[in-house]
């Protein structure tokens, strides 16, 4: 039996063989899983609390965070979990990944990135791929109890992204122990180009519907983002728009070539953990082939044969295969 992937770059502990399961096999099915089958997972209102994050940049924004707590408290490092475009910490697979990790004994904070779920409301800015400070102003603020063992950070997409543009970073003199990302547009041109792409045209047009909603959401004039989002036909269109302009990017090419994070990739220094599917429809391959991955590094990279984009549903277990390399990589990492 094969073991469904291939890794890169340093090597790390031996990871369960992926298989996809029945009927979920293939990039688009695996993507689309959680819409279509979905058992959401079951949390101890008493044993959550709820988190606030002032910016301190003069915006008057704060996020919000949801912490989930173990039965038994351990030694474990606070998890962070970052969710992705249009996410929140309610989207489906960053509740997943919550159960999951909570249930191998990590503390987890589910971040609400600036503008996103619940920190709508007190926000009057947005997240996009490159915002790391705003990750560097939470690791500050939490309080100390918390992070007494330090904290390992999960990006999802493009939360993955801007998790990695902020490892390269000194990340380190945050507390961070170590990172993982799934699914992330190291590249965010390429990416923009495959979810343009004609075979991706429902995507396309389900993610920028989410994203015109999230503009009309925050409180900016309302008349003039209506009519900004009038002339946004795609998503080149909405970072181009509205996403640069708003953040003092000259244009999309400009916020692209300043956020992606694949020319950063070489200066990462805590352990870090990237995994990536060969079927990942949003995501094109090559933008981590392309990349040297030595194995002397800090870096491994994982390559399943199916995954989808965030799908990676796995034979022989509920859980996602990519939240099981992630919990065993930390657990290995942090028993050493």
């Amino acid at each position: 039996m094969t073991s469904g992937y291939t890794l890169y770059g340093r090597p790390g502990p031996v990871f369960e063989p992926f298989r996809s399961t029945y009927p979920w096999v293939g990039g688009d099915l695996q993507t689309v899983r959680n819409t279509l089958s979905w058992l959401p997972p079951n949390f101890d209102t008493k044993r959550q609390e709820r988190l606030i994050f002032p910016m301190n940049d003069g915006t008057g924004d704060s996020l919000l965070g949801l912490l989930d707590k173990p039965i038994h408290p351990t030694d474990l490092p606070l998890l962070i979990l970052v969710h992705g475009l249009t996410g929140c910490e309610a989207s489906r697979n960053i509740m997943v990944s919550a159960a999951h990790f909570v249930s191998l004994g990590f503390p987890v904070l589910r971040l609400n990135l600036r503008g996103a779920g619940p920190s709508v409301g007190l926000c009057r800015e947005q997240y996009h791929a490159g915002r790391t400070q705003d990750l560097a102003t939470v690791l500050l603020d939490i309080p100390d109890t918390l992070k007494r063992n330090g904290c390992a950070i999960v990006g999802v997409s493009l939360g993955g992204n801007m998790l990695l543009k902020f490892a390269s970073d000194d990340a380190e003199s945050f507390g961070v122990r170590a990172v993982a990302s799934v699914s992330a547009p190291i590249d965010l041109k390429a990416a923009q180009k495959r979810i343009m792409a004609p075979r991706n045209f429902v995507y396309h047009r389900y993610l920028l519907n989410r994203m015109k909603s999230d503009a009309l959401a925050l409180p900016h004039d309302k008349a003039v983002t209506a009519q900004t989002l009038d002339q946004v036909r795609s998503v080149y269109d909405y970072d181009d728009l509205i996403i640069a302009p708003r953040n003092g990017f000259d244009g999309a090419e400009d916020y692209y070539a300043k956020c992606s994070a694949n020319s950063v990739l070489g200066t990462i220094t805590v352990p870090t953990l990237l995994i990536h599917a060969k079927t990942d429809p949003w995501i094109p391959l090559s933008m981590y082939l392309d990349n040297s991955w030595p194995a002397d590094g800090p870096l491994t990279l994982i390559i399943s044969v199916d995954g989808g984009h965030v799908g990676f549903h796995g034979a022989g277990s509920p859980v996602p295969w990519h939240d099981r390399c992630i919990g065993r990589y930390f657990i290995d990492l942090f028993a050493a």
